[in-house]
């Protein structure tokens, strides 16, 4: 089992930045993946990033890309999802979610909200 904790979320003006954090801790040594999924009022959770814990490599949704950039810290077991160039239509909770293979399972984070308005 793994446990989330998000934190970074907020207030912020259109052209804006935030970071958003996300601590591991549990059966991090079977952690597959580490992702971001986001959710607008009265619209369905939509995946933003992923990034792979063992290569590095990342994915974005069409509409974050060169905006958004998504990493990990292993030492630390912590994703990061710096945000920039922010939009009114960001607006959104953004969730943490982790994908581990032994046992195969899936880990939600309690979610922090993201406010894009002047």
């Amino acid at each position: 089992q793994v446990q989330l904790v998000e934190s970074g979320g907020g207030l912020v003006q259109p052209g804006g930045s935030l970071r958003l954090s996300c601590a591991a801790s549990g059966n991090i040594d079977s952690l597959y993946s580490m992702g971001w999924y986001r959710q607008a009022p009265g619209n369905q959770r939509d995946w933003v990033a992923t990034v792979h814990i063992g290569d590095g490599s990342t994915d974005y949704t069409d509409s974050v890309k060169g905006r958004f950039n998504i990493s990990r810290d292993n030492a630390k077991n912590t994703v990061y999802l710096q945000m920039n160039s922010l939009k009114p239509e960001d607006t959104a909770v953004s969730y943490c979610r982790a994908i581990t293979l032994r046992p195969a399972s899936a880990a939600w984070g309690q979610g922090t909200q993201v406010t894009v308005s002047s």
